[in-house]
């Protein structure tokens, strides 16, 4: 979905349209999941991605379809990319946004809010990767994963880098 600056709908893209040099500003989501331990999942993109391939970043993100609202979409997505059914979803950044250059030249250009998810119970859930959207993951500690956002925030993606330095689980 296409957005004006502040946030309201102007139209609509297929995603492989809308993202090339001169990205239009659209609606997208990220989300970072935590176990009932308070571990974060960090997920490393698949090689195949088209923008920044087989970076480490937030545990999902993705774009809201038509008529979908970001919190429904990033449950939709948690299911579909990593095979997880969260209990709450809060929204921690709702305005959020950014843009970035990709190497191939391709621009993201999003109004992103990001969520903070809560799995339910003590145990950790098995989480089944789609390949074509993770390559590798890890439950990692949050204070461990926002010390890189902020001593080597080029080993992570672009908004994950910018996000972290505003987040407090």
């Amino acid at each position: 979905m296409l957005v004006d600056d502040a946030g309201r709908p102007v139209g609509a893209l297929p995603k492989d349209q809308a993202h090339h040099a001169d990205t239009p500003l659209h609606l997208a989501f990220s989300v970072y999941v935590f176990d009932g331990a308070g571990r974060f999942l960090a997920t490393r993109r698949a090689l195949t991605k088209r923008t920044w391939p087989g970076v480490w970043t937030n545990s999902c993100c993705g774009h809201p379809g038509p008529g979908e609202d970001a919190a429904a979409a990033a449950r939709r997505r948690l299911r579909q990319e990593l095979g997880l059914e969260v209990g709450r979803l809060d929204p921690v950044l709702p305005s959020f946004s950014y843009r970035a250059v990709a190497a191939d030249g391709v621009v993201e250009n999003e109004l992103c809010p990001v969520f903070f998810a809560r799995l339910d119970g003590d145990r950790t859930p098995a989480v089944a990767a789609d390949p074509a959207e993770v390559a590798e993951w890890r439950w990692v500690s949050w204070p461990a994963f926002r010390t890189v956002a902020l001593t080597a925030p080029w080993a992570l993606s672009p908004w994950t880098a910018q996000q972290v330095r505003q987040l407090q689980p």
